[in-house]
């Protein structure tokens, strides 16, 4: 169940990556009678607070970390630490919570998880860039070898 280092870059990729798809999509689905230019301007508004204070952080802390490693090899959920599982259980919990109890608005929910949804893609995407400069650094020192 060991990966190589940049492995772990490639599945935060993966996790981030799909969980901001889906989140996007139900923001996107719900959008549809709700589109006004407020409303896409507190979506990018939401977008830019989570990449600048949030997942913009994330990928930049895990990515250090990840490279940091000394090891070759190491546990294949080893992508993040305990705080980022924690941070990704209680948003899931939270949203999942808030569509089934009724309490949000779907225009909320078309807003919010829309800007939400936006910046977790683009932290699944760092992180795939992240993994992409990870394998041309390999190659290059495979290279110089």
């Amino acid at each position: 169940m060991k990966v190589k280092r940049k492995t772990l870059l490639l599945l935060a990729c993966l996790v981030w990556g799909v969980a901001g798809f889906n989140v996007l999509r139900i923001g996107l689905v719900a959008y549809g009678p709700y589109v006004t230019v407020l409303n896409l301007i507190l979506s990018a508004v939401v977008f830019v607070l989570f990449q600048q204070f949030v997942f913009g952080k994330l990928v930049k802390k895990h990515t250090a970390r990840i490279n940091g490693y000394q090891e070759e090899r190491h546990f294949f959920l080893k992508f993040f630490d305990k705080k980022a599982f924690m941070i990704m259980a209680v948003m899931m919990t939270g949203g999942i919570g808030l569509r089934i109890s009724g309490l949000a608005p779907e225009r909320f929910i078309a807003v919010f998880y829309t800007g939400l949804g936006a910046s977790l893609l683009l932290a699944g995407l760092l992180f795939g860039c992240n993994y992409g400069k990870a394998l041309l650094a390999a190659d290059t020192e495979n290279r110089e070898a």
